[in-house]
């Protein structure tokens, strides 16, 4: 549904207002947009590869040093994810983004998790809110997700308002799209 929508944002169109049939042209179109945002193989390795690993960085000390084994969702999520996401919003580019809900091994859990599109952030000194659609809200403008950028080798509280009940959000990258023509163009 995220594909879905950029494609119609891309070809300054409105989605249509009704629900297609099953079977439809349109419902095809979204169902496939739906399988094109998994990104397979490589999305899906990497939503299973983020669900299994720690939220904040992993390290030890040796000899009174620490040494760093594992850079965790936050770290990953801040320093890594948030500038690109942060560079397309800049540019005025809707971004989708992968949302990890879950820490599983469990590859029947892949489906616990989410996406959205970013389409604008706000910051006051470290903490950052990112606008975003969620197909499971519809068509509010007030969903957001946001965090405290200060500390990304520590686990991160990520504070949203997405249609995910009570699950949390433990981080979030920028997934790879690639633009398709919207039914009807």
């Amino acid at each position: 549904m995220t594909f879905a929508a950029l494609d119609y944002w891309r070809a300054d169109a409105a989605p249509p207002p009704e629900r297609p049939p099953a079977g439809a042209p349109l419902y095809r179109y979204i169902v496939q947009r739906l399988i094109d945002s998994w990104h397979v193989p490589a999305g899906v390795a990497q939503y299973y590869q983020w669900m299994n690993l720690p939220d904040g960085d992993s390290a030890f000390t040796v000899f009174g040093r620490k040494v760093l084994t594992e850079r965790g969702l936050s770290w990953r999520t801040i320093r890594v994810q948030w500038p690109q996401i942060k560079k397309d919003i800049d540019r005025h580019l809707p971004v989708p983004i992968g949302v990890v809900t879950v820490a599983s091994a469990r590859p029947q859990d892949l489906g616990r998790n989410h996406q959205v599109l970013a389409y604008a952030y706000d910051t006051a000194g470290s903490r950052v809110t990112v606008r975003v659609y969620d197909p499971n809200r519809g068509r509010r403008d007030d969903v957001f997700i946001a965090f405290d950028a200060g500390a990304p080798a520590k686990p991160t509280s990520f504070a949203h308002n997405l249609g995910l009940g009570q699950r949390p959000i433990r981080g979030f990258f920028r997934a790879a799209y690639t633009p398709h023509d919207v039914p009807g163009r």
